[in-house]
């Protein structure tokens, strides 16, 4: 596993830059989702304003004004508290301290906070200075859909990170108790569909606002969601966020993570060897054994661990199949013999590695989304198709996923499957009422 980018380079070029702890891998994978959306949906808003679908819009804009003293201390605001965190974590942060602990504490560099932020107050000098006039005067400008994009995607990242942290708190309340702070500041713990909920809200008022047609920019927007969604699994899986199955019982794993197969009596045998791991009863980080926070994955008996048993093709690597994610991003798991790094543990049995087939399974139903865009000519099918396919996906790999069951109408469902359902309910009455509206205007 690679928490953060310390560690890829030292497994790759076997350096040891501590900087680079600064880069989360989960963070860096969302952040080229937000890439790849951004350059999907731009490609399909241009597409869609070829074929008058989408309009520009003309606003007024003030130009020749100087550098306000608002927009200066806005900047000196910015680059100081960069600066300040930034460079406190490369030159001041002990070793003990991890570096998201650091960013949420009082601790940095003054020094480095004062002269960026300075820094920054020249170069929004210098800018407004360059184009004032001597008489600031208002211009009329058409602004087109695609040239939205980034105001779009920027209000997807903060409404997703919200929404997704929002609907996560709601399902853990238990950690979320006993930790409050290290749970709403985690790099983990984001649930994609409340983020996808609110995002969805906030993305819609704005285009509202800005007068762009929904039903088109949610068609334009299907592929890019389903994409940046495949990109932000590999972050799951590379840093081992916690977004893994439940176990294999086709294998087991030694001290060092190393997976290989077993008979059933074996695992079993494994499981009962940490017992108390998957109970309920554990104490916490007992000898500096385990780490533990009361979740979904532990339970009143062995007897009630899930598990399935599937043995992979010979040709296929078993971390494909069973994988117990050494040296993950949650800390999770049985300590790793001679290890002295901050990740050191790896999970006592190989689970399934379930945001891998999410990355698979939704790169393809991109690139079918992709090859069929042109040919779905009534809008609104597009999106209602989306959220057919992602409820049908995120439903069934719920399936090998340990979560909090809740009862509805008799049936026990994740907090994801019952929003999965309403998804493809939500798609199949999107794509019957647009083919009802486009046979009546046809």
């Amino acid at each position: 596993m690679y928490p953060n980018l310390y560690y890829f380079f030292k497994d790759l070029f076997g350096v040891q830059w501590k900087a680079l702890n600064l880069f989360n891998t989960f963070g860096l994978m969302v952040a080229m989702g937000f890439v790849s959306a951004a350059v999907v949906l731009s490609s399909e808003l241009k597409r869609k304003e070829k074929q008058g679908l989408l309009l520009p819009r003309e606003e007024a804009i003030t130009v020749g004004m100087p550098a306000s003293f608002l927009d200066l201390f806005v900047n000196f605001v910015t680059g100081f508290l960069f600066g300040y965190k930034l460079f406190g974590l490369v030159l001041n942060k002990p070793d003990e301290v991890s570096a998201q602990t650091y960013i949420f504490s009082r601790e940095g560099n003054l020094f480095a906070g004062i002269i960026l932020g300075l820094i920054l107050i020249g170069v929004k000098w210098w800018e407004k200075n360059k184009h004032k006039l001597k008489e600031p005067e208002q211009r009329n400008v058409r602004i087109w859909p695609h040239d939205r994009v980034g105001d779009i995607i920027i209000l997807g990242l903060i409404f997703g990170i919200l929404g997704a942290k929002l609907f996560d708190a709601m399902e853990n309340l238990d950690e979320l108790i006993a930790d409050p702070i290290g749970t709403i500041f985690s790099g983990g713990g984001l649930a994609f569909y409340g983020g996808l909920i609110l995002a969805t809200i906030a993305i819609c008022w704005f285009a509202y606002r800005k007068g762009i047609k929904l039903v088109h920019l949610t068609d334009a927007a299907a592929p890019a969601l389903m994409i940046a969604y495949a990109v932000g699994r590999i972050g799951c899986q590379v840093s081992g966020d916690g977004d893994w199955g439940i176990y294999n019982s086709a294998y087991i794993s030694d001290d060092y993570g190393k997976v290989k197969e077993c008979t059933q009596p074996e695992f079993d045998q494994e499981l009962r060897k940490f017992a108390n791991y998957h109970l309920k009863a554990r104490v916490l980080d007992s000898g500096n054994l385990f780490t533990y926070i009361p979740t979904a994955r532990t339970f009143t008996s062995l007897e009630a661990v899930p598990r399935l048993a599937v043995k992979g093709p010979s040709f296929l690597p078993k971390w494909m199949i069973a994988y117990s994610y050494p040296m993950n991003v949650n800390k999770d798991g049985k300590k790793i013999p001679g290890c002295n790094e901050e990740h050191c543990r790896a999970l006592p049995q190989p689970v399934f590695p379930t945001a891998f087939y999410e990355t698979v399974m939704c790169t393809l139903l991109f690139l079918m989304m992709w090859a069929y865009r042109k040919r779905l000519k009534i809008p609104g099918v597009m999106f209602g198709l989306y959220l057919v396919l992602n409820g049908f996906e995120r439903f069934f790999i719920e399936k090998i996923r340990v979560n909090h069951l809740y009862t509805v109408l008799g049936f026990h469902l994740s907090q994801a499957e019952i929003i999965a359902l309403f998804l493809i309910l939500s798609g199949v009455i999107l794509i019957v009422i647009a083919k009802m509206r486009f046979s009546r205007s046809a």
